[in-house]
């Protein structure tokens, strides 16, 4: 009886810390994945977070689950905390950025930082399962009672659905950060990113060259805004090949115009790649302290959604989990429907091109030549509102050769071209062959650069070699522009470094180098590939390939670019995208895969400088005084001017100039990677809500919504060149390459968008010329696009006809003075009539 009693006792006692144990362990898990909690003396604590990868699990993320609650009883400083220099020494930035200081300062405040209130780091106190997929925790401060439940996103394997909710026990103001389900020691990153700040793959000692630049990434745990994050998925992954990301639920951010006035500066969420410990870890932050919802009185309870990514990986995979399964891009894609056909706005800009004044054309004499530029209103150094410049030359002459228009031929081309001849710096010295600068002041009478008396490479293969190089593809026997060609080519070759890179800039008095705190991390080896196609000295193409070589191991493979805007002290740009047009052009000359793999991955990092929220949808909204639906006015699916701490959309949001559209469409075409193609559609179509009605020209920034040109008149060439690119890009996909033009080179600045029209293009084996001509056809339907062409004898023509929407569409064809004739296209379908 002795020995029963005693073995009933063992067993007992090993069922009670059976279940003991058991209640100090917590399990969420699924084919894909496994997060593991157990009770200890700080309390619950993650044990493990597994992924799966293959029929291996993988544990590289090394397991967390601390907790961090922000708490002021005050409301936090909205000035700088702190000051910081250049690498090299030095304010940053100087006091002649002034569009930045503002930028700065509010990305300086202790908030920002991520140094403003009392941090309350904890592991829950109380933990249990809810059912068979639920974990809930409990836990008390002084200031806040926490609650967090968490479960497996059923429909996403991947996924961890979180909601927490905060209960405030005094009054103040909070932030409550997500937990920390897994930190990744620096040694086994590969790559961190929110994208729209940053992305890279080592870690940047200088603040200011990782803040304001994504040079590497930043080593402190600062709070970015939803303004400028382009998709809400802050992420890193592993060298193993796992990334860990956190989304917020849709809708937790802030809308760029809520209702009837913009919102875009309002900060609802805030986004990080590290905990408030400085510790790589993908963080959310709700409320963001100071701001929105963060005042709260005792008692007054508010809950958040959002959800851990854990995929089997890399970074673009978890990108594209966040834009379509999240936050439906496709869904969003659907809704567009144009209003005006994108030939239309061609054709109408054609007009509003040759008409002098709504152009603001001017002709000003200059060293004996008349010189064409258009008025330019925004802010260059010196000017007294009589800056004038020039943008997209090969669009200047694609429309004059397509149109055969004499206003354009007599009125626009040959001062437009003297133009060109007199920015280039032709008398000896260390800046032969350069261009003297991007604008034209008429009162002193002399060529300045944007933002002081600066020379850059860069501008040489802008300014000269790609301007002149377009025209010299309409005109080809013109000895005087290949001269300049060459001057052009010779000063690049002579600035070129050992290594293959440029300076950023020279100083124009000194002509010493400027910059120096930065690399030139721009596709500026594109001006000798456009050498040597035109002139065909292998050197050229030799030193081209040594600085794409550089250029590739500097940016493409850190993840670090530098912009061309000399006004946001050259934060990083829609040159990002340029560059992946830039290496696609010098892998179709060398063949070498290099370039190719480059080119992908500068194309995958753009698709980070594209909205991907809020979700459009229905709403009926109201924009100076006219109704809009949402979706036509939404961001998710525009680019950048410049995002990050320093751009332009912090304050006005992404811009209509889709330079990057017909890029993108190659790179479908040469990936299959259907995310190139909906950012490409979804930037081009639909856009009416920010055309001109009077001049279908589009506002530049989101914020200026159908106000036109305004201040950058000489953009409708721009606007021109990159929906002449986008629809004969789409011709070419649609119809597998049995419609294709010869393309020229990239235009200047703002991004990759090429130039057509110079030779004959084929269409279904027929040699044929672009031709754009309002009287040839009539299509009655806006969301239908057409190309016009001309067979080379002038015995054939053709009107290629693009169905641009994700719907199917019944339309009527009228050609000539002919009856219509019906036609139906399938969803992004195309047909040729051959007439």
């Amino acid at each position: 009886m002795h020995k029963l009693r005693t073995v009933l006792l063992i067993v007992c006692l090993g069922v009670v810390s059976l279940l003991a144990q058991a209640q100090q362990t917590l399990q969420l898990s699924n084919n894909h994945l496994r997060v593991e909690w157990k009770a200890g003396p700080e309390g619950w604590m993650i044990r493990q977070v597994a992924v799966k990868k293959g029929n291996k699990w993988d544990t590289e993320l090394a397991p967390s689950g601390e907790y961090t609650l922000l708490f002021s009883e005050v409301e936090p400083s909205k000035e700088s905390a702190g000051t910081f220099d250049k690498s090299t020494g030095g304010k940053f930035p100087e006091d002649s950025y002034h569009y930045q200081q503002e930028q700065w300062k509010e990305s300086t405040t202790a908030v920002a930082l991520n140094t403003a209130g009392k941090a309350y780091h904890f592991f829950p106190s109380t933990g249990k399962m809810v059912g068979k997929d639920k974990v809930h925790f409990r836990h008390e401060t002084d200031v806040a009672t926490i609650v967090t439940e968490w479960t497996l996103d059923p429909q996403f394997p991947t996924d961890v659905l979180v909601k927490q909710t905060i209960t405030p026990k005094k009054g103040g103001y909070f932030s409550l950060a997500s937990p920390s389900v897994a930190t990744l020691p620096e040694s086994k990153m590969a790559w961190a990113s929110v994208p729209g700040y940053f992305q890279g793959n080592f870690m940047q000692d200088n603040f200011a060259k990782a803040y304001a630049y994504g040079h590497g990434v930043p080593k402190l745990p600062v709070i970015y805004r939803e303004r400028c994050a382009s998709t809400l998925a802050p992420l890193v992954s592993t060298k193993s090949g796992v990334t860990l990301a956190i989304i917020p639920d849709p809708g937790l951010a802030r809308d760029p115009w809520a209702k009837d006035k913009i919102t875009q500066t309002d900060w609802h969420i805030g986004l990080s790649h590290m905990n408030r410990k400085g510790q790589l870890s993908p963080t959310l932050y709700y409320p963001v302290l100071g701001e929105y919802e963060s005042n709260r009185e005792p008692g007054q309870t508010l809950s958040y959604n959002y959800r851990y990514s854990l995929v089997d990986g890399d970074w673009f995979k978890t990108l594209k989990h966040a834009i379509y399964d999240i936050y439906q891009f496709k869904e969003g894609l659907e809704l567009r429907q144009s209003k005006q056909s994108l030939i239309s706005r061609i054709e109408q800009m054609h007009h509003y091109l040759t008409d002098p004044k709504t152009s603001m054309w001017n002709v000003e004499e200059f060293e004996g030549l008349k010189i064409g530029a258009q008025s330019y209103l925004g802010g260059v150094v010196g000017s007294n509102k009589d800056a004038m410049k020039n943008s997209d030359y090969g669009a200047m002459w694609m429309l004059a050769h397509a149109t055969k228009d004499p206003d354009l031929t007599q009125n626009v081309l040959p001062y437009a071209l003297n133009f060109k001849l007199t920015q280039q710096q032709t008398e000896p010295g260390f800046f032969k062959g350069a261009a003297i600068g991007q604008y034209y002041l008429a009162k002193p009478k002399k060529f300045v650069e944007e933002w002081g008396a600066v020379v850059e490479p860069m501008a040489v293969t802008y300014y000269i070699m790609l301007d002149v190089g377009n025209m010299l593809l309409f005109e080809p026997d013109n000895k005087e522009l290949k001269e300049r060609l060459k001057l052009g080519a010779e000063q690049l070759l002579r600035w070129q470094k050992p290594d293959g890179s440029w300076a950023v800039a020279y100083d124009r008095k000194t002509e010493e180098e400027l910059f120096k705190d930065v690399k030139d991390l721009r596709p500026t080896f594109y001006g000798l590939l456009v050498a040597h196609r035109i002139l065909k000295d292998p050197k050229y193409l030799q030193a081209a390939r040594k600085g794409a070589d550089w250029f590739v191991k500097n940016a493409i493979e850190t993840g670090a670019f530098l912009g061309v805007c000399g006004d946001a002290r050259y934060a990083p740009d829609f040159a990002t995208g340029q560059s992946a047009q830039a290496l696609l052009d010098l892998y179709e000359v060398t063949k070498s895969k290099v370039y190719k793999d480059a080119a992908i991955q500068a194309a995958k990092i753009y698709t980070s400088s594209i909205y991907t929220h809020p979700i459009p949808d229905q709403e009926i909204k109201t924009v100076n005084g006219i109704e809009r639906k949402d979706w036509e006015i939404a961001q998710s699916g525009l680019s950048f001017e410049h995002g990050g701490i320093f751009g332009s959309a912090t304050r006005h949001g992404p811009i209509q100039l889709a330079s990057h559209a017909g890029m993108f469409i190659r790179m479908h075409q040469l990936t299959g990677e259907p995310l190139f193609a909906d950012m490409a559609r979804a930037a081009a179509i639909g856009r009416d809500a920010f055309v001109d009605p009077k001049t279908s020209v589009a506002s530049y920034y989101w914020n200026a919504m159908n106000r036109g040109a305004g201040p950058y008149p000489h953009h409708a060439w721009w606007q021109v060149g990159w929906i002449t690119d986008y629809l004969l890009s789409e011709a070419e996909l649609r119809s597998q390459g049995k419609v294709s033009f010869p393309r020229g080179f990239v235009t200047p600045k703002v991004g990759p968008h090429q130039t057509y029209g110079f030779a004959p293009g084929t269409i279904n084996g027929e040699k044929a010329r672009l031709i754009i001509n309002e009287e040839w056809v009539k299509v009655d339907q806006p969301v239908v696009d057409y190309v016009l062409a001309e067979s080379v004898d002038g015995s054939k023509r053709f009107v290629i006809l693009l169905n641009n929407r994700a719907q199917a569409t019944n339309f009527n064809l009228v050609v000539g003075q002919k009856s219509p004739v019906q036609k139906q296209l399938p969803a992004w379908g195309m047909e040729v009539v051959e007439m």
